[in-house]
């Protein structure tokens, strides 16, 4: 980590194959910010995630630096290790219909390397508890609301301590007082140090919950915009 930095890009071109996305990006998103991040649909808001979390590759264009990864020079294999400094919100919530909602817990923090069946069932109560779920832990996901559903998804987020969570789209599926919900449970993780960026199309959440805003407009990042 760079200071203070959890997230720093220093006049990054961003490509898709040879297309080129967004150019000399500037960008620095620091422990415990909240930021918002818009743009038209088409205009780079997903390759920036994607450079974020190492699905897209910034090669030698500039610098940049994910939770202590630098992404210029990042290798294959350590990716999964990039990943679990971050948690990743989507709109559809990718929620494993067959099984309960401990047993989805259960099953990323396997996938990422715990073993202890103590500290596995203790930190998918200690992350519901958090998102006001705890009563929730042997519900199946299509015996929850949307509203329920995503609050497990950021949960998710949180088994592994991220850094900060990239959250892409995350209220798209849910009613504006259930919208608003979720965002302020993201202000709140963020108030304890883990750092949000949240790209949405929602422009009434935005004037519910001022704060930064980051738009890719016209193949460019501005770092402090503003909406009409």
């Amino acid at each position: 980590m760079i200071g203070n930095s959890i997230i720093k890009l220093h006049n990054v071109d961003i490509f898709q194959q040879t297309h080129l996305v967004l150019s000399n990006v500037n960008l620095h998103i620091d422990k415990g910010d909240f930021v918002w991040l818009i743009g038209q649909t088409g205009s780079g808001k997903s390759s920036l995630l994607k450079v974020i979390y190492g699905d897209l590759a910034i090669n030698n264009t500039g610098d940049g630096y994910a939770c202590g990864y630098a992404l210029n020079h990042i290798k294959t294999k350590d990716i999964p290790f990039l990943r679990r400094k971050l948690g990743i919100v989507f709109q559809d919530f990718q929620l494993l219909t067959d099984r309960s909602i401990e047993q989805n817990l259960q099953f990323v923090m396997r996938a990422t390397g715990w073993t202890d069946k103590k500290l596995i069932a203790d930190k998918a109560l200690d992350v519901l508890e958090k998102v006001g779920l705890r009563s929730k832990l042997k519900k199946m996901p299509h015996e929850l609301s949307g509203g329920e559903q995503q609050r497990v998804v950021i949960a998710r987020a949180l088994l592994n301590d991220p850094e900060i969570i990239l959250a892409d789209e995350p209220t798209g599926n849910l009613d504006p007082d259930t919208s608003e919900e979720i965002v302020l449970l993201l202000k709140q993780i963020s108030q304890s140090g883990t750092a949000v960026l949240i790209a949405t199309h929602d422009y009434h959440i935005i004037r519910t919950f001022p704060s930064r805003i980051i738009k890719c407009e016209n193949g460019k990042v501005l770092e402090d915009a503003k909406i009409a």
